[in-house]
């Protein structure tokens, strides 16, 4: 299953290698960065959607940012599963994310446990 992870702050790339090293490791996840909107729906384009399971996209980012982001996904590619992450928690960015048709809505710090919760089956956890 790949992901991808889009987030203008490099520092995410280790902590998500760091908290999925097990499923990477396995081959049960593979993650992609980028670290913009422009790059990420830059990716897309280039090597299409088939095999990504879930985009996980950071709110503020510099240029284009994630909520202008999930809407051209969701225009694009509206199969695309779209998880929207802030680190500030505010009725705003919820309702514009929710209504531009993102799948959940998390904050950071990131819960990684959780996280694990909903994108991975049941068996393959721990």
């Amino acid at each position: 299953m790949k992901i991808i992870v889009i987030d203008d702050e490099k520092d995410v790339q280790i902590l998500f290698r760091q908290k999925f090293r097990k499923e990477i490791r396995s081959g049960t996840l593979q993650f992609h960065f980028a670290l913009s909107g422009e790059e990420g729906l830059q990716y897309l384009q280039l090597n299409g959607t088939t095999d990504i399971y879930l985009i996980l996209s950071d709110i503020n980012m510099p240029g284009m940012n994630g909520l202008e982001l999930l809407q051209e996904i969701k225009q694009q590619y509206p199969g695309l599963t779209v998880y929207m992450i802030t680190a500030y928690g505010d009725d705003y960015n919820y309702r514009e994310a929710i209504a531009r048709g993102c799948d959940d809505y998390l904050t950071k710090p990131l819960n990684f446990e959780d996280l694990k919760d909903k994108i991975l089956p049941q068996d393959l956890q721990n």
